[in-house]
């Protein structure tokens, strides 16, 4: 229960963080938006999102079938950004931070189905 609910914390915390500077538009985000092609009106959308699978994986604990949905969610988006960034030819390094959150991501979910009844 502890793995779970550390990760829990983990993903929520950063996939709200990552989502609000989304949907705020905070100058790194418009930056990141516009290299990727994106607006800022899509950008802000994935931002939603990102808060929305925080609130899912969040809940999890509690609800682990919503839990479980929120980290497909989350999946997806990630790989959806993994795809975006390749197709840029972005360096690994711009990469790496998609996947190591798709791992936690992953993890997450991992414990989480594993501690189901």
């Amino acid at each position: 229960m502890t793995a779970l609910l550390a990760l829990t914390a983990i993903v929520a915390v950063v996939f709200l963080a990552l989502g609000a500077g989304k949907v705020a538009a905070v100058a790194p985000m418009r930056v990141r938006a516009a290299h990727l092609g994106y607006s800022t009106g899509a950008y802000r959308v994935i931002g939603t999102l990102e808060i929305a699978g925080a609130v899912g994986v969040a809940l999890g604990p509690v609800a682990p079938s919503l839990g479980a949905l929120a980290a497909v969610g989350l999946l997806l988006l990630l790989c959806g950004a993994a795809v975006t960034h390749v197709r840029h030819g972005d360096r690994p390094s711009v990469l790496a931070p998609a996947l190591v959150a798709a791992l936690l991501v992953a993890a997450y979910l991992a414990v989480l189905l594993g501690a189901r009844p």
